[in-house]
């Protein structure tokens, strides 16, 4: 190219390492300079509204929109996303031919040593609702409360007290040099895509595709297509309580999942090899009142 390639990011810490990490595997395959990779940060609407639940004010799209349109108008070569934060479904004029290898995908628990040992009725700040009704399912007395913002955010708000507790994700947490921080949560399915770093392009950009899809770690991207499979076969969306993880066992795909009432009251979880056979297994097993929160 006779510019350098521009690639569009979220301006949080975290956004900006996971950047910086494809810059650098690009970098790194193509012997490229420093130079012929350029970081564009955009201010994103998730990023500017901190006081509500992301369902209520938008969804996943608040993560992607601006990102979407500096693609379309030719600001940016490329989008940087945690895939944990895309819709399922995306513009057709889009496409991710490539995904980072996958970090630890677990929960971290940040203010105590595991969830039994909260104390009574401990405030626990998130605004995820599977990390909501996991906890609620495991200990119903504990109290949420909204908690959003980057990393540093969160533990800031946890910091003056305006919660006892908070999850994050482990690959976030070492992605920003904070991988002490917290415990560890390994009974707890994580989200799904949780931990993959993706890589979106315009679907007509041929000559972007081919400059990306050297990097593409193969199982990563069998592993998330899966769970985001199995996301749009339960028909879950930013509202939807659901976990889902997939492991990429000899040939084939093991995808363990669950979906969740809000309150942790009833939990619907197994595991299998076809998503969309699995969707449709939790969602017969489950009652008419959970099954009606999912569209699948």
């Amino acid at each position: 190219m006779d510019r350098p390639l521009r690639i569009g990011t979220r301006g949080s810490p975290l956004a900006l390492a996971q950047a910086h990490m494809v810059a650098n595997a690009l970098r790194a395959h193509h012997g490229w300079p420093e130079e012929a990779v350029e970081i564009v940060p955009i201010t994103t609407s998730g990023d500017r509204i901190q006081d509500r639940p992301l369902a209520e004010v938008g969804g996943k799209a608040l993560w992607t929109k601006e990102l979407d349109r500096c693609l379309l108008d030719g600001r940016t070569d490329l989008s940087v996303h945690s895939m944990k934060d895309v819709e399922t479904v995306r513009p057709e004029m889009l496409t991710i031919p490539a995904m980072l290898p996958r970090a630890d995908p677990r929960d971290r628990l940040v203010g105590a040593d595991s969830v039994a040992a909260l104390p009574h009725g401990a405030r626990v700040g998130t605004s995820s609702p599977r990390r909501s009704a996991q906890l609620l399912a495991r200990r119903p007395d504990l109290r949420i409360v909204t908690m959003r913002g980057n990393v540093q955010t969160r533990l800031a708000k946890l910091e003056r007290g305006e919660a006892d507790a908070t999850l994050l994700a482990a690959a976030g947490l070492e992605r920003v040099g904070l991988s002490e921080v917290g415990t560890v949560l390994d009974d707890m399915i994580p989200a799904p895509s949780q931990g993959a770093i993706g890589i979106e392009v315009l679907a007509q950009a041929e000559g972007i595709s081919k400059l990306v899809r050297p990097i593409d770690h193969a199982q990563t991207h069998r592993c998330i297509d899966a769970e985001r499979a199995f996301l749009a076969a339960v028909g879950g969306d930013c509202r939807s309580a659901v976990a889902a993880h997939a492991r990429c066992i000899g040939g084939g795909i093991r995808l363990r999942a669950e979906i969740l009432l809000p309150d942790g009251s009833e939990v619907r979880g197994g595991e299998g090899e076809d998503p969309a056979a699995l969707a449709r297994k939790l969602l017969s097993d489950a009652s008419p009142g959970l099954r009606a929160l999912f569209a699948g």
